[in-house]
C-alpha cells in the first residue's frame, strides 16, 4: 500500500510562485508514473501534470504549460509541482497520484491518490 501526502499549498497572490510536494510512504515509487491533478469547487477533477517513471517524459495540461513544472526525486520518494505566474483560475485542491501502470499521461484504476492540498490565488 502507498500513502501519499501533499504539502506546500496556501493562500497566494496572482503572479506568485508556489512549490507543491508529495511524499510517499509504504513503497518506493521509482517504477511509478507520478502526477498532479486539481479540482476547483463545482468542477470535475482535471489533469495538471505527469511524469513517467524514468523521467523521460513529462506532460502538462494546456492551461499550465509554460508555467508549471513537474519533477521527481526518487531518493526522497517525492514528486514536486513548481507553479509560477499563478492566477485565480489556478485556485483548486491539488492532489498527487502514483500509478504503477500509468505512463504520466494516462492513469489506471490502480493509481494511488493523496488527500490534496489547497491552493488559493487571490487577484
Amino acid at each position: 500500500q502507498v500513502q501519499l501526502v501533499e504539502s506546500g499549498g496556501g493562500l497566494v497572490q496572482a503572479g506568485d510562485s508556489v512549490r507543491l510536494s508529495c511524499t510517499a510512504s509504504g513503497r518506493a515509487l521509482s517504477s511509478y508514473a507520478l502526477g498532479w491533478f486539481r479540482q476547483a469547487p463545482g468542477k470535475e477533477r482535471e489533469f495538471v501534470a505527469g511524469i513517467s517513471w524514468d523521467r523521460a517524459s513529462t506532460y502538462y495540461a494546456d492551461s499550465v504549460k509554460g508555467r508549471f513544472t513537474i519533477s521527481r526525486d526518487n531518493a526522497k520518494n517525492t514528486v514536486y509541482l513548481q507553479m509560477n505566474s499563478l492566477n485565480p483560475e489556478d485556485t483548486a485542491a491539488y492532489s498527487c497520484t502514483a500509478d504503477r501502470w500509468g505512463d504520466g499521461r494516462t492513469w489506471s484504476r490502480h493509481a494511488y491518490w493523496g488527500q490534496g492540498t489547497q491552493v488559493t490565488v487571490s487577484s
